[in-house]
């Protein structure tokens, strides 16, 4: 593609450093609301101390380095640092339990673990078994015990030196794990021609200009945030507003008070956003656009853009599309019950289970047409078959079903993965299911997603008892929250006999969705 060329991340960061040196590039408000800047010289200087430091930890290219940290500074600092030297950053949630992380750690073979001290006590239950971890850093630490760990000494102790290793745009940069209808997550291979993608698209989807500011909200070690706000905001020499977390009742106050212009969001934080009292004060933000993924009632995109007087963009993209290959144009007319219209740079079809295209109207795959590598994806770390699934002679096959209406938009019908949104997170079924299947008091269980005012989806458990055994939803819930993410953990669980089945036996997930929709709609 010659919109990215040969470029690396490393060759973007200097070539914006040659051209904005003094200019804010990141303004950074903690968990405590204070906030802290950097220019782009600035984090340049802070990135190439780092790489350097990696250097002397052995951490060579081609290596994994796992980060588990929160919206900083450092995560942002060690990406860059990582992808200077070559390195593969691995970004983590920091809600993932002892069990999940040990799974990540040691599937990518990272070699280096960059944590905060509150998250230690996790990475210690499970340090021994992971053989490939040489050493844990630790970012924003100040005191004496870990002092030699600390990023901090680590930076203070080397040369702002531009690392003397090659770099190629199809290089990998990064694997994001996304959670695959198997209870074994997947590693998206994320590439520097792959970032560099992602930030041409969005910026000329959104006209992001060097004034711009993004406010980044969102945790960045998802591809959301990593993609769309950060790329974007680097591609064109803009700068970005990051917060520790995200805010519904200070959302715009940030905004004002950080001077952010542009912004990212998933339907449950609008949600959020719109369940506060107002504030008209709220309406005074600079905000020109925020983009948004998932379904927001029509009612809703109303109320929210004529009382923050903010427009709205649904978009679709998932971490493989690397890019937004579907959203509502910003000067074109705004559909927003659709997820638009391609973008530059994509072709998108609609296909049935054969991979041809469907008529307009008809329900099918959402297709997206690409360079692995390049536009999409590489490929899955490890996983030639899932690889060889998702990505078929050019096009990539999303699992997500939609149709094209008459006016030539696409509308959002479901996922054909057995996948539940929660709160903007990605919570495979078939993971929750075998957790609860450990469980010595089950037999069988069956995870649903149904819809949830607030956080898109509520997470329901159905369970049939082994016979001769008794457990209650509180200990099953319990047994989940010790080895899933809080945002995993199923809502409510609720005992049955048997559940409807297929002739072969195959359990009729839909009719239990219906069953449940129908009991609810009459205790309401």
């Amino acid at each position: 593609m010659e919109i990215v060329g040969n470029k690396t991340l490393r060759e973007l960061l200097s070539e914006k450093v040659e051209m904005y040196p003094d200019k804010t590039f990141i303004l950074f408000e903690d968990r405590k609301q204070k906030v802290h800047e950097l220019t782009y010289r600035q984090f340049a200087d802070q990135v190439k101390r780092l790489s350097q430091s990696f250097l002397k930890l052995g951490v060579t290219k081609g290596k994994h380095v796992t980060l588990h940290l929160p919206n900083s500074i450092e995560f942002m600092t060690s990406w860059f640092a990582l992808a200077n030297i070559g390195a593969i950053m691995v970004p983590t949630n920091i809600l993932s339990t002892s069990d999940e992380m040990e799974y990540v750690i040691g599937h990518s073979d990272s070699v280096l673990l960059i944590t905060e001290e509150e998250y230690l006590a996790k990475f210690n239950k499970i340090r021994d078994r992971l053989p490939n971890l040489q050493e844990i850093l630790l970012a924003r630490y100040e005191g004496e015990e870990y002092k030699h760990q600390s990023l901090k000494h680590l930076k203070e102790g080397a040369e702002a030196l531009v690392p003397d290793v090659p770099l190629n745009a199809g290089d990998v940069a990064a694997m994001l794990y996304t959670s695959g209808t198997t209870s074994k997550p997947k590693g998206v291979q994320v590439t520097h021609a792959n970032y560099l993608f992602a930030g041409e698209v969005m910026s000329k989807s959104i006209r992001l200009a060097p004034e711009d500011r993004q406010l980044i909200v969102l945790p960045l070690f998802h591809g959301n945030a990593q993609y769309y706000s950060a790329m974007s905001a680097l591609t064109v020499g803009a700068s970005m507003a990051i917060t520790e977390k995200f805010s519904a009742s200070r959302y715009f106050k940030q905004a004002i008070n950080l001077g952010a212009t542009v912004g990212s969001l998933f339907a449950a934080p609008i949600r959020m956003i719109l369940a506060q009292k107002y504030d008209p004060a709220d309406s005074k933000n600079s905000m020109r656009v925020i983009w948004y993924a998932q379904s927001v009632a029509e009612d809703q995109v109303e109320i929210f853009e004529s009382q923050y007087g903010v427009p709205l963009l649904q978009m679709y993209g998932m971490t493989e599309t690397i890019g937004v290959p579907l959203m509502n144009p910003i000067d074109g007319v705004r559909k927003n019950m659709s997820i638009g219209k391609p973008t530059l740079g994509y072709e998108v079809k609609i296909t049935d289970e054969d991979g041809h295209e469907v008529p307009e109207g008809q329900v099918g795959q959402i297709t997206v047409k690409g360079v692995p590598g390049r536009t999409l994806m590489k490929d899955y770390f490890k996983n030639p078959s899932a690889t060889a699934e998702a990505l078929r002679e050019g096009w990539l096959y999303t699992g997500d079903n939609a149709r094209i209406g008459e006016d030539g938009y696409f509308y959002f019908v479901d996922r054909i993965k057995d996948m539940i949104k929660r709160a903007g997170e990605n919570v495979a079924a078939n993971e929750v299911e075998s957790v609860l299947a450990d469980h010595p008091a089950v037999y069988e269980s069956a995870v649903i997603g149904v819809p949830d005012d607030i956080r898109d989806e509520a997470i329901i458990a159905y369970v049939i008892v082994k016979d001769g055994f008794e457990v209650t939803c509180e200990e099953l819930l319990s047994y989940c929250g010790e080895r899933l993410a809080k945002f995993k953990v199923p809502d409510s669980i609720h005992f049955v006999e048997d559940f409807p089945r297929t002739s072969v036996g195959k359990i009729q997930k839909n009719m239990i969705r219906k069953q449940h929709l129908e009991q609810c709609n009459r205790i309401s």
